[in-house]
């Protein structure tokens, strides 16, 4: 359904006031915020690289509620099995009668986060991307869909890696973005040191974009224009990883699909009618970080993919 200025304008609105809400709570990490919101407009998933206090749940949990969305956290650990995520079924006494009642897992929600994924066992890694590939679970032999819309948004620690079983490289490629999350810098460190030790409550988050307003959102993401250069720049800057010197294996096809819907989600964010170059260039880090694999001579020069992705660029 083709889409009115003046409903397009009214979208944008909400999603600035959304980004508003967020900055109640959340300090700076403009970027992070912004990539995120970019996820929830293409539909996909995030992996949220961070050290440990930088504010990843809060920030999760803060979208949800500016967006009407029902939220969930899984804390991963090595004991964890695909029933606790997915759900199970138990007996329940009915009517003097027993029955086979299914006990949904936390997996049904609009935006579950996975603290910690690579502390998950490869079973129940296997059964969350499942859900984030379909977006639906079998248990029992029965298909059960998830809600709509359904996000995925995995945080995993770079530090303390004893213990852990690291998203192989085909599944993180499920993952449209991979983003990483810095320290804040003093001003803005001061600043939520007096926020949040002053006995205060959290400030309160309204509900500025409805399930509804969001799920069009998405179907408008869509249908902003890219201009033919601009999109075969994308597919040209893609195959280029698959040729770089210091890249051992590069991104797939779904990695131009992923950054073309990605700089169109940011064009659409920023009030605009089209998709240019500086959407491409800023979303090109997060959409291929995760999904280049640098060579033995580059890794031991201290070459990242972010390294490469820059000289690509």
């Amino acid at each position: 359904m083709n889409a009115t200025n003046e409903e397009i304008d009214r979208i944008q609105r909400r999603l600035a006031a959304l980004r508003e809400e967020v900055a109640k709570r959340i300090v700076g990490q403009s970027d992070v915020v912004e990539q995120l919101l970019v996820c929830l407009l293409c539909d996909g998933n995030a992996l949220i690289e961070s050290n440990p206090g930088l504010g990843k749940t809060t920030l999760v949990r803060t979208i949800a509620e500016a967006t009407d969305l029902s939220f969930s956290r899984i804390q991963n650990t090595p004991d964890l099995m695909p029933a606790d995520i997915t759900g199970t079924e138990i007996i329940r006494e009915v009517n003097g009668e027993r029955e086979f009642v299914f006990e949904r897992g936390p997996v049904f929600a609009n935006i579950v986060l996975a603290d910690e994924i690579n502390r998950a066992t490869p079973k129940t890694q296997a059964a969350l991307l499942e859900a984030m590939q379909e977006k639906q679970v079998t248990t029992a032999g029965e298909t059960r869909e998830l809600p709509r819309p359904f996000f995925v948004l995995a945080t995993q620690n770079p530090i303390d890696q004893e213990g852990t079983y690291p998203l192989p490289e085909a599944q993180t490629d499920r993952f449209l973005l991979k983003i990483l999350v810095d320290y804040p810098g003093r001003d803005e460190e001061r600043e939520i040191v007096d926020r949040y030790t002053t006995g205060a409550p959290d400030p309160a988050v309204d509900r500025v974009l409805s399930r509804d307003g969001l799920q069009r959102a998405q179907q408008l993401t869509r249908q902003v224009p890219i201009a033919d250069d601009v999109r075969d720049g994308v597919i040209d800057l893609v195959r280029s990883t698959r040729t770089a010197e210091n890249v051992e294996f590069g991104a797939s096809p779904r990695a131009s699909m992923g950054l073309v819907l990605a700089a169109k989600a940011r064009a659409f964010l920023e009030g605009r009618s089209h998709v240019s170059w500086a959407d491409v260039e800023a979303m090109a880090h997060p959409v291929l970080r995760h999904r280049l694999i640098v060579d033995f001579r580059a890794e031991r020069e201290g070459i990242t993919p972010d390294d490469a992705v820059s000289d690509l660029l």
